[in-house]
């Protein structure tokens, strides 16, 4: 198996990959210019140094050809686009009945960080696993004797995934998160004290920062992706890595959650299953056919990448890939 990111040129693209690797340079120059309206985050410190006005894209089929452009090599952390994967971790783990009494499946409304209807919705468990509280809820529940234990398997899991076994965390990041997480914390001691939590809440907390500081390329996202958009099957070796059913709470979770609380606006413009991070990575699928991985650190004021998001929008009008 090849860890190739960029497009085949064995295998040049055919048929609407073909149209799209025509139009899509000059698409991704014109959203590019979105990013002047975002800023990159800094409240993490160690991702306040990522160039502003990046933006890549790689789109790749289940035949392993990609189409990439732009800074698609960039190298970013995936920060919450891993919730999708440690959640779908975790219902392996567990099975829905055991996953579900600790988060729960609705959208908030609120943002991503927010702890308030832990407080004032009986029984104060988070209304999803792709807010914070959520993952960090689902961090606790990965199967290991030790968080040492727990993160190796987070890590084996995503690098099954991406199809690249020298995949590993970003130390700077993840040290810069813990040192400064002090809401995420707050909300892991909620979470505590709700009974909600299973384990010691900083060993709960090490697993969660670490993996969000997962460092990835376009590429890795889209292979994961592509993964999901054929319910769990990678088309490239054949091998079933997650149950069926399980890839479809995911992505009805991106659907309704993915895009913190601009979801249902993405879902309408874009209309694609979609989770972003505050790295300004976002991964996004066309079921049966395409994963897609896209980076833009400047974000908007919810959090998602300016540029990416324009771009997606842009993409899936034209090449008419809606799936509602």
């Amino acid at each position: 198996m090849t860890d190739n990111h960029q497009t085949d040129r064995s295998h040049p693209p055919q048929g609407p990959l073909a149209a799209l690797a025509k139009e899509l340079p000059d698409w991704l120059e014109t959203s590019r210019i979105q990013a002047s309206s975002g800023r990159v985050a800094s409240y993490i410190p160690e991702l306040a140094g990522a160039p502003y006005n990046a933006l890549g894209i790689t789109v790749l089929d289940g035949q392993g050809v990609s189409v990439s452009a732009g800074d698609a090599e960039l190298r970013f952390t995936m920060q919450s686009i891993s919730k999708v994967f440690t959640l779908l971790l975790a219902l392996i783990d567990h099975g829905e009945d055991g996953v579900f009494t600790k988060v729960g499946m609705e959208p908030t409304g609120d943002d991503f960080n927010s702890m308030v209807k832990l407080e004032i919705v009986v029984p104060g468990i988070p209304f999803n696993p792709l807010i914070n509280a959520g993952a960090i809820s689902i961090s606790s529940l990965i199967k290991g004797a030790t968080p040492k234990e727990k993160s190796e398997r987070v890590l084996a899991f995503f690098r099954d995934l991406a199809g690249d076994s020298s995949l590993a965390y970003n130390e700077a990041v993840y040290r810069s998160e813990a040192a400064t997480a002090n809401r995420n914390r707050s909300i892991a001691y909620l979470l505590k004290a709700n009974r909600v939590l299973e384990g010691d809440v900083e060993d709960v907390l090490e697993v969660y920062f670490k993996h969000c500081a997962i460092e990835v390329t376009c590429g890795h996202i889209a292979r994961m992706a592509l993964v999901l958009a054929y319910d769990g099957t990678d088309p490239l070796t054949g091998r079933q890595l997650i149950p069926r059913r399980y890839v479809q709470i995911a992505k009805t979770f991106m659907i309704t959650c993915g895009m913190y609380n601009a979801s249902g606006e993405f879902a309408i413009r874009a209309g694609l299953p979609a989770k972003s991070g505050v790295s300004g990575g976002i991964l996004t699928l066309v079921p049966g056919r395409y994963g897609i991985g896209v980076v833009g650190p400047a974000l908007n004021d919810k959090g998602n990448s300016t540029a990416g998001v324009h771009l997606l929008e842009t993409i899936s009008q034209a090449m008419d890939w809606s799936i509602f």
